[in-house]
């Protein structure tokens, strides 16, 4: 009964994805901020002030992201028009390579249906059409923002007042909070080192937008697993329109360089067992939240899988096996 009312609220949630997906993202947001609001508390600094900073840092750093991808959006929409060509030529010489090789027609034509040219205006267009979603979307997120933070230092009073009634599960609130922090903060330093090293990477190789995929890589970092994957894609194949095969394995073999000594050696010395997820259950994340919220779901899938955990299984003192279950580690003795 459990599982079937699991799989009720997801579809439920599901239905709403569009207002659920803001107001999750408004309360990670204004989890990440918290210290900042702690620290004018601890100053007696004003309510009004408590509230103001935080909001304001949270909403410059949303503008700041929107109007980048905004003014790169709109180049990459201009930009790609201008490869039908480069596309003819590539499909031409695959033609010819797989002809050589032996490849039957069916196969060859099956290919040139896949990487049609005609799609490419296509796909310029449904960029600026989602461009034009987020807009709108981003409107609901700053005034959820500002309704949270106006809440934020009450809201944190009621929850300590609530150590006596429910001490295990304020425990639990309070961990999913450090731990979203803790995971946001990491994501975020290491986020804007690939996304730097990148941008460089692909200013020295010469691949146009460089700043965009900087930024696609930024936002990618907190999707797990595949982010890098996706962040990888968009400029590989603009590198291979534009520069050619050699220049497409180059941005390749950089994104993989950068991303294995950060990802694969740095990030976990710092992340460590933070998260509280095995490598699994962070998977399974991914899939569950991206089908419930989309696009929005796979870059707050580990957030919204850690306040599951704190409702559902940190704040039950008899579930320590599923804590191990869903960590990966064995329950303390």
């Amino acid at each position: 009964m459990g599982i079937a009312a699991g799989v009720v609220v997801l579809f439920g949630i599901r239905e709403v994805a569009s207002i659920a997906g803001p107001v999750v993202l408004a309360l990670v947001l204004v989890i990440a901020v918290s210290p900042v609001r702690g620290r004018l508390h601890d100053w007696r600094a004003p309510i009004w002030l408590q509230v103001a900073v935080p909001f304001l840092i949270v909403l410059l750093v949303l503008l700041g992201m929107v109007a980048i991808l905004t003014i790169s959006v709109t180049q990459l929409a201009l930009l790609l028009p201008t490869y039908t060509a480069q596309f003819e030529q590539l499909l031409t010489d695959a033609q010819h390579w797989a002809t050589t090789h032996g490849l039957s027609n069916e196969v060859l034509n099956k290919g040139l249906e896949a990487f049609d040219p005609g799609r490419v205006l296509g796909l310029a267009q449904s960029l600026l059409g989602s461009l034009i979603g987020v807009l709108s979307a981003l409107f609901l997120v700053v005034v959820l923002l500002l309704a949270m933070s106006l809440d934020a230092p009450r809201t944190a009073k009621i929850l300590t007042s609530g150590e006596g009634g429910r001490p295990q599960l304020v425990t639990a609130l309070a961990t999913f909070g450090y731990k979203t922090r803790r995971y946001l903060i990491v994501s975020t330093v290491f986020g804007l080192i690939n996304a730097i090293l990148d941008v460089i990477a692909l200013e020295l190789l010469d691949v146009p937008l460089p700043l965009l995929w900087g930024v696609l890589a930024l936002i990618a970092n907190y999707i797990p697993n595949i982010g890098f994957v996706i962040s990888l894609l968009p400029p590989a194949m603009l590198a291979l329109l534009d520069g050619g095969v050699q220049t497409m394995l180059l941005v390749i073999a950089a994104y993989i360089v950068i991303n294995v000594v950060t990802q694969s050696f740095i990030l976990p010395k710092f992340l460590g067992d933070a998260v509280g997820l095995s490598t699994t259950m962070t998977f399974i994340s991914l899939i569950v939240w991206t089908f419930v919220l989309g696009p929005l779901g796979a870059i707050l899938a580990i957030p919204l899988s850690l306040l599951t955990r704190a409702l559902l299984i940190d704040s039950d003192p008899s579930a320590k096996w599923v804590q191990a279950l869903v960590s990966g580690r064995l329950p303390d003795r």
